[in-house]
């Protein structure tokens, strides 16, 4: 086991990785397989943990209020259109509701 850093020549990110070597019987040779654990921050070298790209959240994730879910079915995404659908004709009603209050004050 041991620990690699590979910078990004795009981004100028310095990653680190950890490396675990094994056997592969079937090839006979040998094979490593690299976890991600970090990136590295240039000014005081330390190694800034991070999920990598497209993996899960971690565990420590609490999503904020703001935060969006999306369906991850097409039911799902189904009942999300028609709740935006009557939504937005809700919001359109109320804001007609608003502009004749609006008028026939004006009047």
């Amino acid at each position: 086991m041991s620990i690699i850093h590979q910078k990004d020549k795009r981004s100028g990110i310095t990653y680190v990785y950890e490396c675990k070597s094994f056997w592969d019987k079937e090839k006979k040779q040998s094979r490593s397989k690299r976890t991600l654990i970090g990136k590295l921050d240039e000014e005081t070298g330390n190694i800034i943990p991070t999920d990598g790209r497209c993996k899960k959240r971690s565990p420590n994730y609490v999503p904020s209020p703001d935060d969006y879910e999306m369906p991850k079915t097409m039911k799902g995404l189904r009942d999300e259109v028609k709740r935006l659908l009557e939504e937005n004709t809700m919001l359109k009603q109320e804001i007609k509701e608003l502009k004749s209050k609006k008028t026939k004050k004006d009047i």
